[in-house]
């Protein structure tokens, strides 16, 4: 269900605002409380709800599979264009204004964020096991 809203309502390339994901976390709950059989005045928290559908909210689903995705791009070789494309940087002039948030630069907070480097993050993604502990732990459910 996560892949049919990832994009809902975004150009391609943009990463999800926080007031998309929070539409999104709205009606993926307002689904789970139909299946569910609930009506506004049980009194069901948010929590109780996910642990009964087995699911984790959409933020840290999506965070997951991008830490994921990028372990799995760090395990390739260096000549692979995949590879490359995470520290490619096109020359020439951009359009006026504050640069769009991308993938890239969203990532590069959240390495500065954690206090690692690229080369250290290559180093640690060979290792599978491990790069999926670490990708479990950064992502655990607040």
């Amino acid at each position: 269900m996560l892949s049919l809203f990832y994009s809902m309502g975004q150009k391609h390339g943009e990463r999800p605002s926080e007031y998309m994901l929070h539409r999104i976390q709205s009606f993926i709950k307002n689904c789970l409380r139909r299946i569910f059989g609930l009506c506004w005045q049980d009194k069901v928290t948010n929590e109780e709800l996910w642990h009964w559908a087995r699911e984790v909210p959409v933020s840290i689903q999506i965070r997951r599979r991008k830490w994921g995705w990028l372990g799995h791009t760090l395990r390739k070789p260096t000549n692979n264009i995949t590879r490359q494309a995470l520290s490619w940087n096109p020359q020439g002039r951009r359009k006026r204004g504050r640069p769009r948030n991308s993938w890239r630069r969203d990532l590069e907070k959240e390495v500065i964020e954690n206090g690692w480097n690229w080369t250290e993050l290559g180093r640690r993604a060979q290792n599978r096991v491990r790069w999926r502990k670490l990708v479990k732990a950064m992502c655990v459910s607040k």
